[in-house]
């Protein structure tokens, strides 16, 4: 459960930084399938309110491991992005050459150094100096240069600091002058005995009050320059100082979103070098609040209840780092049990928190392919049932089970069986119409039977008994020969009730009229996938998904119609 929840919060982390094309919840709902195992189950939509983890910020489902947000529904482990970049390193060598090697060992050799029990100006140089040679390391991604960056960019404003510094002791021994030069002047206006004559006194008082402040004007106007020079530098040093901790902060954050969490740690400790002065506030989510509007916030949440110290950030990605490490110990003790299930699960979420971590990286490539075959089959079972296969989708099932000893075949099996129990119904309704003579009760249950189970083999017997008629059938090959020969595959798609019946006693015909059917019901997939992403306001997805479908089937009118009509509205991602 724990590991589920560290899964879930870089999950959220990433969700507002990344576009998926494909949206959540594709597969369409059918009244006899059920959720399978590994696929996308449903998921209940929370409770309006404004907490933390309400409706407008992500929110997850330990139990059905599905994340809610803006609306929209993922399963974690359920996307295409997310299957696509699994499967990559699933396939992908372990990195334990001597780069690799030297990398980590550089990467510990940092964080040593810098450790609070070492911390000193010479360790602070050493590791400084080994982040270039970090950086050569192509998986690094330059992360170590950009630290090195922003490690300098401090350094720089610590010395305009420095040179701040010395500006304001100049101009406050310039201040201290000035000061005694004025007190000289007051006091120096004072001296010589006055006339004794009061007019004489007067017009004498008046001349020396005059001499006084000609003499300290020039020194009281400099003085307040001064004065105001020094107040000036001391504020642009906190501002410098304060900018250069902004930086370098961002920097972190992030780090973290990225899962860079060795880098996290490696940063956290240049941070608390670089700034010796015990102030850990994180100021990111303060400058990023002070400047969203009203409806900004009420989009994405309250961040300030994002962690509000570079320690919160240290401790994340310590817990993320050992979270990480217990699930790839988990993973290699079920795969050594032969729960591929269960393993290729706890790999996922170790994946989704740590794809950067040395843990992740150093599984051997022979472990991870033997979930492979696991996963690609459980996709295979989810694409099955959602086009109504369930022949394919019981076989999948059967192979699952001997591949993995923990795969409960209880739901997938669940929607197989109740597919095929309502399929048999509305056969048996279509039997005792055909005797009775109804002709519209007949074809309506065909139809119910064909859109609950298109490949069902019994449709073909049932139908060749009903169609007994010679001229009927005749006339349903004739056009179905027609339609053929013009590649009107919808229109046989459409009336292919009539057409299965009619052709169940030509081999010939049946699997031409199958390839048919299987050609139309791709596009009628990839229709209804688009769909159900236009709902929910995703027209590049839905694009994608006729595109994806018009690949196959050029010549269908409906894909070809969907296909301009989301152009238009996805012109941007086309």
């Amino acid at each position: 459960m724990k590991r589920r929840i560290v899964a879930a919060v870089i999950f959220a982390c990433l969700c507002g930084k990344t576009a998926f094309t494909q949206n959540p919840q594709s597969i369409p709902e059918s009244s006899p399938t059920a959720p399978t195992q590994g696929g996308s189950p449903k998921a209940t939509q929370p409770k309006d309110g404004g907490s933390f983890l309400g409706k407008d910020i992500p929110s997850f489902d330990p139990g059905s491991e599905v994340m809610v947000w803006d609306g929209k529904i993922w399963n974690v482990q359920d996307q295409r992005v997310f299957r696509a970049r699994f499967e990559k390193y699933l396939n992908s060598e372990e990195e334990t050459g001597e780069d690799a090697k030297k990398y980590r060992d550089r990467m510990k050799t940092m964080l040593d150094l810098l450790s609070p029990a070492k911390a000193s100006k010479e360790n602070f140089r050493k590791a400084w100096a080994m982040l270039p040679q970090a950086s050569e390391y192509e998986p690094d991604a330059g992360l170590c240069n950009s630290l090195d960056d922003a490690i300098y960019g401090v350094l720089m404003a610590q010395r305009e600091v420095t040179k701040i510094d010395d500006q304001n002791r100049t101009l406050a021994q310039r201040k201290d002058t000035l000061e005694w030069n004025s007190r000289f002047a007051a006091d120096s206006g004072l001296l010589g005995p006055a006339p004794k004559n009061p007019a004489a006194a007067e017009q004498w008082n008046k001349e020396q009050t005059l001499k006084r402040d000609m003499k300290m004007q020039p020194l009281l106007t400099e003085l307040g320059e001064v004065n105001a020079s020094i107040a000036g530098n001391r504020v642009k040093k906190e501002a410098l100082r304060l900018q250069a901790k902004i930086e370098l902060q961002v920097l972190i954050a992030q780090l973290f979103l990225q899962r860079r969490f060795e880098h996290v740690l490696l940063a956290n400790r240049f941070y608390r070098t670089l700034f010796g002065d015990g102030d850990s506030q994180l100021r990111v989510a303060d400058e990023y609040a002070a400047n969203q509007s009203d409806k900004n916030k009420e989009s994405f949440g309250d961040i300030s209840k994002l962690p509000k110290t570079i320690g919160q950030l240290d401790a994340l990605a310590n817990e993320a780092i050992r979270d990480v490490r217990e699930g790839v110990e988990a993973f290699s003790f079920l795969l050594e049990k032969n729960e591929m299930k269960s393993a290729s699960e706890r790999l996922s979420e170790a994946f989704v928190v740590g794809e950067y971590l040395p843990e992740i990286r150093l599984l051997p490539r022979a472990k991870k392919r033997q979930v492979i075959e696991f996963t690609q089959k459980s996709n295979q079972l989810l694409s099955s049932l959602e086009v109504k296969d369930y022949e394919r989708a019981a076989a999948l099932v059967r192979e699952l089970e001997s591949i993995s000893r923990d795969f409960d075949s209880a739901k997938p099996m669940a929607a197989i069986e109740t597919a095929r129990t309502v399929s048999a119904l509305h056969l048996a309704k279509a039997r005792a119409a055909a005797s009775s003579g109804d002709r519209t009760t007949l074809e309506n249950e065909l139809r119910s039977a064909t859109e609950i189970w298109p490949r069902n083999p019994a449709l073909a017997e049932v139908s060749g008994a009903i169609f007994s008629q010679t001229d009927v059938q005749q006339q349903a090959l004739n056009d179905f020969d027609r339609l053929y020969a013009q590649k009107n595959f919808r229109q046989i798609y459409e009336d292919k009730v009539r057409f299965i019946a009619a052709t169940a006693l030509d081999r010939v015909k049946q699997e031409k009229l199958k390839q048919v059917l299987d050609q139309v019901q791709l596009a009628e997939a990839a229709l209804l996938r688009a769909a159900e992403l236009a709902k929910r306001g995703d027209s590049a997805g839905a694009w994608e998904s006729v595109e994806r479908g018009f690949s196959d089937y050029p010549d269908d009118p409906k894909l070809n119609q969907a296909r301009a009509e989301f152009t238009t509205q996805a012109a941007e991602f086309v």
